[in-house]
């Protein structure tokens, strides 16, 4: 398959793209307006409603714009000759391949994020910020950009340089050391992530002594759950909306509680959420996904490995020299639609697996509690309580409310 033919099979794809995440948006919006169950009409008084309407229905025109710039920007950059342009900046830097694609995904990197930033900023300060939920400050918002910036040249960049440097030395065989060194680091950060990564944007402080701290061990206890690490983020400081999320394996686990979430719950409801928590440890979907994902790293490798020496899939982007950086580019375009197909699986396990760690909690705790605590975290969050069902099937990965209240009240 020559060059054009892979250049218009990318534009197809993207386009396709393009028109069905826009049709299922739109599809999405029609459905604000629907009856609410009447299982959720607790959940917003008649003004809340409203203001959780008009709050879904300004984040889908914001997002049919964000959408459209980026579907333009990458057609353009496509037909235009972007990636020939900056493919020839990074070698008039360096001869040295390893430094050509680090330059190369460099300016990528930033100009995409220097572009995105005024709509991230809007979003930020003018949509979150009307509907009350930002407390972010303007230096706080530069302030983790820089941050990201300098964690993805540094941990993106060293594996992106040891990824070439292994095909390098292995040729197409390099996709398994990649796979050996991504499996290592995904591992290393699934236990130490709250520990190096999590403070550098936020403060973690031990849970007080007192009856929240005294409950959430009496249930654990029970359960046989070791629990000697529950920690309070400082989330507050960039949003009212509220999370809890466990991390870490053996003495490495912790729960992390959002000090929203303590200032919005009462305490058996925050147990409830440290039990439906406990049910994803208990039910092993933590030890799943993480593998789940490790073997689609290693088959996607695995497939790149197969193309990477194809010097069609370099052309196909636009560029004059094919190289191992641009046919990364091409690949992972053409791969997208595979992306696509085992992101839907892994979306509909996560469902599941939900449903699973609901039912513990109720079954080690009790129903009524989670419940009431789903319903005021969608309340807090303005979420949108009648999602179209194809939005459902191909964005969620947790059920609807009212599939959970349905589940936990059966």
């Amino acid at each position: 398959m020559n060059s054009s033919i892979l250049f218009y099979t990318i534009i197809t794809i993207l386009s396709i793209q393009f028109l069905l995440e826009t049709i299922l948006d739109y599809l999405n919006s029609k459905r604000y307006q629907d009856p609410v169950p009447s299982e959720l009409n607790d959940v917003f008084e008649a003004s809340e409603y409203e203001k959780s309407q008009r709050y879904k229905k300004t984040n889908y025109k914001f997002g049919m714009i964000t959408s459209t710039f980026s579907f333009l920007l990458s057609i353009g950059f496509l037909i235009f000759g972007g990636f020939e342009w900056i493919d020839s900046m990074a070698r008039g830097i360096s001869e040295n391949p390893i430094i050509i694609a680090l330059v190369f995904f460099g300016i990528i990197m930033i100009g995409s994020d220097l572009l995105s930033t005024p709509l991230s900023y809007y979003h930020t300060f003018v949509i979150e910020e009307k509907f009350g939920f930002n407390k972010s400050t303007r230096k706080l918002f530069f302030l983790d950009k820089l941050k990201g910036w300098l964690m993805t040249i540094i941990l993106g960049g060293g594996i992106l340089a040891l990824v070439i440097w292994f095909f390098q030395w292995a040729g197409t065989s390099f996709w398994i050391y990649t796979w050996g060194v991504i499996a290592l680091f995904s591992i290393f950060m699934n236990m130490f992530y709250s520990k190096l990564i999590v403070p550098l944007f936020n403060k973690q402080t031990p849970l007080e002594d007192g009856t929240l701290k005294e409950k959430l061990e009496t249930y654990a206890k029970n359960v046989g759950f070791e629990l000697k690490n529950i920690f309070v983020i400082d989330g507050s400081k960039r949003s009212t909306k509220a999370n809890a999320y466990f991390s870490g394996f053996g003495k490495q686990k912790r729960v992390t509680l959002y000090d929203t979430l303590i200032n919005d719950l009462d305490e058996d409801e925050i147990v409830a959420v440290l039990a439906h928590e406990v049910g994803h440890y208990k039910r092993k979907h933590i030890i799943f996904n993480l593998f789940a994902s490790l073997m689609l790293t290693g088959i996607t490798l695995f497939i790149l490995s197969i193309f990477i020496n194809n010097p069609q899939v370099s052309l196909a982007i636009g560029v004059s020299q094919p190289s191992f950086h641009a046919a990364l580019i091409g690949f992972g375009i053409l791969y997208s639609p595979i992306s696509e197909i085992t992101g839907l699986i892994m979306n509909y396990l996560s469902r599941k697996f939900e449903y699973e760690a609901d039912n513990y909690a109720k079954d080690t705790f009790a129903a009524m509690p989670l419940v009431s605590s789903l319903k005021k975290l969608s309340k807090n969050s303005l979420s949108n309580l009648t999602p179209h069902p194809a939005y459902v099937f191909m964005h969620y990965s947790h059920p609807p409310l009212i599939s959970r209240i349905r589940n936990l009240k059966e």
